[in-house]
């Protein structure tokens, strides 16, 4: 039995990990400040006794003896993330110092959730890691972007100079259930929007593309690369689904499999969006043994029965 941090450990991806590792047999704290996370997602989780929920904001530090880091607290989507972007700067970088700082006190191995987000508008395509990005560093996202290079950078620098034992993911487009309903992500925006009958909303005219992976992928993605056993290698590693989606594509299968009568609506491509995102997952394949294997409509068939109990809920 290890004990691990999980930080962000009530958000959407956080609370999914934090059950697949208690699951495994582990000791679970999971810490959250609730702006974007939520008690409801980790509620089922609270009668474990191994598993320990703490509020608390990474941008200031925190003590525990630990045997593992997953460093995941950060709003993830544009609406959350620029709705106070100095705020998710110090979360970045503040919070990847504090923790950072913590694994070097209890020699514990620290693995940090970057983001597709660093490639930027990719000018290489599909983007290996080995890409440096096309980022606007001024940009309305660039809160988001930069933040998590910086955070990629504190991370190899304590690995250099102080040996700390690191990982470092680069997540592209996820989703799945415990997705927030008002996240401004397009696969809960077309879900929510499709299964109330409202007007589903394309920014541009869909032709942009993305990779969309579903949850339970990721979360066995960083697992596998936590596990891994090599110090030397460090990541980043691209964990995300290669399978690649015009906007237009998503909107009409959601339909499709909602019965929506939503109709299709083109709105002003939002500043510096990417027009396409695919990660080459090539390196996850070699040292993880790694791929991700569900396949879009299963996992939204998942998410959107997930998002018609949710409105049940609120009706």
């Amino acid at each position: 039995m290890k004990r691990i941090l999980v930080t962000g450990g009530a958000g959407f991806v956080g609370s999914h990990l934090c059950e697949k590792l208690l699951n495994e047999g582990n000791e679970v704290i999971a810490v959250d400040n609730f702006f974007t996370g939520s008690k409801s997602n980790v509620v089922h989780l609270i009668d474990n006794h191994y598993f320990e929920l703490i509020r608390h904001d990474v941008t200031m530090p925190f003590f525990a003896e630990i045997d593992e880091i997953y460093n995941l607290a950060s709003p993830a989507s544009p609406i959350h993330y620029q709705h106070n972007a100095i705020k998710t700067v110090k979360t970045a970088v503040m919070g990847a110092i504090n923790m950072l700082g913590l694994a070097k006190r209890t020699n514990a191995k620290i693995l940090q959730a970057s983001t597709s987000e660093v490639y930027g508008d990719p000018q290489i395509h599909p983007q290996p890691e080995s890409y440096w990005g096309s980022v606007n560093p001024i940009g309305l996202r660039s809160c988001y972007d930069e933040g998590k290079r910086v955070a990629e950078t504190l991370f190899i620098n304590y690995h250099r100079q102080n040996n700390v034992k690191i990982k470092i993911a680069r997540i592209f487009n996820t989703y799945g259930p415990r997705m927030h309903p008002n996240d401004g992500r397009v696969v809960s925006n077309f879900i929510v929007q499709a299964l109330t009958n409202k007007d589903i909303t394309i920014f541009g005219q869909g032709n942009q593309t993305r990779s969309f992976q579903y949850v339970d992928d990721l979360v066995e993605g960083l697992t596998k690369l936590m596990n891994n056993t090599e110090d030397s290698f460090t990541g980043p590693v691209n964990i995300g689904n290669p399978g690649e989606f015009t906007i237009l594509e998503l909107a009409q299968i959601v339909l499709e499999m909602t019965n929506s009568k939503s109709k299709l609506i083109f709105m002003p491509l939002p500043e510096d969006d990417p027009m396409q995102r695919k990660p080459d997952i090539s390196l996850a394949k070699e040292k993880l043994i790694w791929e991700p294997k569900i396949p879009l409509k299963d996992g939204l068939k998942k998410t959107i029965d997930y998002f018609e109990s949710l409105l049940l809920k609120t009706k």
